[in-house]
């Protein structure tokens, strides 16, 4: 079973809008409910995908039952831990004449140390059962990055893999308990580095980094430079599908999602890249936070390509 685990739950709203302006009344073509955060999208996702899933966290509220009802349609299994207040809603806007996309995340609970044992103890009875771990995201206020280097820990001690995606200062938190993969974007593996990631050989390096201090392998994802997969002895890039985006919200979540379920299965991690890839793409398909549809995803499947990475000497 993989088991996901999100501490800061989030339904997202995609507000399609033709043009963007200061001081102006903007009229939305079209509005999207869908799920939000990084771990329950992977959960999202391989529910559509019907691969069995636990998610795991905080929820609170409306918002929150809103989320689990979504989740357990999907036939996702949820143990979410109920807390005061509302689980927050993410705005998604996207700008459709000039073909650009931004989110504004909010904090909207939280979390006491009772509860953040609470969950602790939900967690290490779901790690029982448990193939594949996948966490991630902000947190809320009350809880520390060490919340992600406990819960990986907890993971490792036990030889289950964890595929961990967040922003710093979380990153570097959990990188110190040594998860199995990250699943970094630019930004983040920015914020991890101190330094600009121009270039797939940029990422690369990065990469190389990351193993040699923390024997972690990294799947960076690069946006229209697709991806790079850093491993402890080979490298892939995976160059970008070709598609229509309607809106990349949630396209990395469709790699966490397709790492985990090979990861889960035992199945060489080339054949994760591969669903992760295919999923991503999917995703942009939709107009909702990782949202896919598993048709497009099985037909992409047949179109993705790993190249080993470098295919040249570098320049470093």
């Amino acid at each position: 079973m993989i088991v996901t685990v999100t501490a800061n739950t989030t339904l997202d709203l995609t507000l399609f809008v033709p043009t963007f302006g200061k001081n102006q009344t903007l009229r939305a073509t079209r509005t999207v409910q869908s799920m939000g955060g990084k771990p329950t999208d992977a959960s999202w996702i391989l529910g559509e995908m019907r691969i069995p899933r636990l998610a795991l966290g905080f929820a609170a509220g409306a918002t929150g039952k809103k989320v689990e009802a979504m989740l357990q349609a999907r036939g996702v299994t949820t143990d979410f831990l109920w807390v005061d207040g509302e689980t927050r809603t993410n705005v998604v806007l996207v700008v459709e004449e000039e073909r650009w996309q931004t989110t504004i995340t909010t904090t909207t609970i939280t979390i006491t140390r009772e509860q953040i044992d609470a969950l602790r103890r939900r967690y290490v009875s779901a790690l029982d059962g448990a193939t594949c771990i996948v966490l991630g995201g902000t947190l809320p206020r009350g809880m520390e990055p060490s919340f992600y280097t406990d819960f990986i820990s907890l993971a490792r001690e036990r030889n289950i893999p964890v595929i961990f995606d967040a922003a710093e200062p979380n990153l570097s938190a959990g990188l110190a308990a040594r998860p199995s993969y990250i699943k970094p974007n630019r930004d983040e593996l920015e914020g991890l580095t101190g330094r600009r990631i121009d270039t797939l050989d940029d990422a690369y390096h990065a990469g190389r980094e990351i193993i040699e201090r923390y024997g972690t392998s990294s799947v960076i994802t690069l946006g229209e430079d697709g991806a790079l997969a850093v491993l402890p002895d080979r490298a892939y890039s995976l160059p970008p599908l070709k598609v229509n985006v309607v809106s990349t919200s949630g396209a990395g979540d469709g790699m966490l999602a397709g790492l985990a379920a090979a990861v889960s299965r035992g199945q060489p991690i080339e054949d994760g890249l591969r669903l992760g890839a295919a999923a991503a793409a999917a995703v942009c398909l939709m107009p909702g936070t990782a949202d896919c549809r598993r048709e497009d995803v099985e037909r992409f499947l047949s179109e993705v390509r790993i190249v080993p990475y470098p295919d040249r000497p570098s320049h470093r």
